[in-house]
């Protein structure tokens, strides 16, 4: 019998021009991580809600949009952080389902490293897709445009 669970581990490297405290609010403010990361072109947002704590929660749905390959579906992501050392590192669990059925497992460490430059970010993303899943390369590359995106809110 195949395995039908698809393990993959990669890293996001990115470098911001800004102090680790400014990147680090930027994941901690509900406001602004909605906004880099709950919002999109390709969906409507429909919740979210966050508890930036260790044993916190945070919550988004969102419905893909006309034209996407998987108009209309609500996809729901909900994460639970395990560690958070301010303006260093953030440890979350993450699932996410496609018109509730899950699809992957994942766990995401945020770190969050000085520099001469500003803050190298480095996300590393352990996960489990399932059955229907995007998989990691859709993955990667969705991290990569999210880390886009808070660029472009870092300013």
């Amino acid at each position: 019998m195949e395995p039908n669970t698809v393990h993959n581990t990669f890293v996001v490297e990115r470098a911001y021009p800004k102090p680790p405290e400014r990147v680090f609010q930027a994941f901690a403010s509900a406001d602004q991580k909605r906004r880099w990361f709950g919002e999109g072109p390709a969906h409507d947002l429909v919740s979210f809600e966050q508890d930036f704590r260790a044993g916190g929660f945070e919550r988004l749905v969102y419905r893909m949009k006309a034209g996407t390959p998987i108009a209309g579906a609500s996809i729901a992501n909900e994460l639970y952080y395990q560690e958070i050392t301010a303006d260093r590192r953030i440890v979350f669990a993450q699932t996410m389902a496609m018109n509730g059925k899950p699809f992957s497992a994942t766990l995401v460490t945020i770190e969050l490293l000085g520099s001469d430059a500003g803050t190298d970010l480095l996300c590393t993303h352990q996960g489990a897709f399932f059955e229907g899943a995007d998989g990691p390369q859709m993955r990667e590359h969705g991290w990569r445009q999210l880390f886009e995106k808070l660029a472009a809110q870092l300013g």
